[in-house]
C-alpha cells in the first residue's frame, strides 16, 4: 500500500510540475463532505462581519448577493480550519513542494445557479509568496463541469510570469481582474466530481465558468498555502499554520509587484 501511495503521489508530482496543475481523486469522503454541506449551509444563513456579509432580500439579479464567498473561515470555524490542515491534502502538498506546508488561507464558495464566473487570474499576484510559490488545493464539494461553472485552467502557464491584470468583464466576472493568457495558450475545463481536489502553482493562470444551470449549485472549498521556507506573505494571510494547527507569523511582503506600490497591501482575492 505505502508502495502505491508513493507512486500515486509521484505521478501527481510529475503532472504537477508539467502541466502546473494535478486532479487528486476522491481526497474527501462522503462523511467529510457531508460534514463541510451542513458547515458552510448553516453559515449561510447569519452574517458574519469581514467574512461573510450576504443580503438575504437579494433578488435573482445577482445570486452572489445573496451567497458571497466565505473568506477565511478558518478563522472562526473549527471544521473549516480542520479540513484546511486535512492530512490527506497536507500529504499531497508536501510531495508537490518537497517540505511542509504552512495553510496562509481558506474560502467557501456556493456558487448558486445564475451566478458569474471569476475572470483568469493568478493567486501568487495577491499571496505573494517568496521565496517559493503558493500552491492552491480547489476542493470540489459538488460535481463541478462547464455547466455548472467548473474551473477553467492555462496548462503550462506556472512558469509564466506575474503580471499586472487588465479589467475583467463584469458581466461575466464577479471580480475586477484579467490576466490574458500568454499567445497560443487557451484555457481548458477541469471537470471535476465531489471530493476530488485539484492543486495548482500560484502562477497558473485560472478562472472558471459562469453557472448556466438552473438548479445546481457549485460549491467548493479553497485553501492556499505556503512552502515552509518561504519568508514572506502579503498582509492579508497572516498568520499561517502548521500542520498541527500552531501559528506562523512570516513578514509581511511589502512588494507591490508588477502593478506597482499600490498593490503592495492588496488584499484577499
Amino acid at each position: 500500500m505505502e508502495k502505491q501511495r508513493n507512486e500515486q503521489l509521484e505521478e501527481l508530482r510529475r503532472r504537477f510540475e508539467e502541466d502546473g496543475y494535478a486532479i487528486a481523486k476522491g481526497v474527501f469522503g462522503p462523511e467529510e463532505l457531508a460534514e463541510i454541506v451542513r458547515t458552510f449551509e448553516e453559515m449561510s444563513h447569519r452574517t458574519i462581519p469581514g467574512y461573510f456579509e450576504p443580503d438575504f432580500e437579494a433578488g435573482k439579479d445577482d445570486p452572489l448577493k445573496r451567497y458571497p464567498r466565505v473568506m477565511h473561515p478558518h478563522r472562526f470555524d473549527a471544521t473549516a480550519k480542520k479540513y484546511m490542515l486535512h492530512p490527506p491534502v497536507l500529504e499531497v502538498l508536501r510531495a508537490l513542494y518537497g517540505e511542509e506546508p504552512l495553510a496562509a488561507q481558506s474560502m467557501f464558495y456556493y456558487k448558486p445557479p445564475g451566478s458569474r464566473g471569476q475572470a483568469l487570474h493568478q493567486d501568487n499576484f495577491y499571496l505573494k509568496v517568496e521565496p517559493g510559490n503558493c500552491i492552491a488545493a480547489w476542493t470540489a464539494v459538488d460535481p463541478a463541469d462547464e455547466e455548472n461553472g467548473g474551473l477553467l485552467v492555462v496548462p503550462n502557464t506556472q512558469s509564466h510570469e506575474i503580471v499586472c491584470p487588465d479589467e475583467a468583464d463584469a458581466k461575466e466576472s464577479f471580480t475586477t481582474h484579467f490576466v490574458k493568457p500568454p499567445a497560443g495558450a487557451k484555457p481548458v475545463p477541469v471537470v471535476m466530481e465531489a471530493g476530488d481536489v485539484l492543486f495548482f502553482n500560484g502562477n497558473l493562470i485560472h478562472g472558471s465558468y459562469r453557472n448556466k444551470t438552473k438548479d445546481r449549485f457549485r460549491r467548493a472549498f479553497i485553501c492556499h498555502y505556503a512552502n515552509a521556507s518561504a519568508a514572506r506573505i502579503g498582509q492579508g494571510y497572516r498568520p499561517l499554520y502548521r500542520a498541527d494547527g500552531t501559528e506562523v507569523d512570516l513578514e509581511s511582503n511589502p512588494d507591490g509587484g508588477p502593478c506597482g506600490v499600490e498593490f503592495a497591501y492588496y488584499g484577499v482575492h
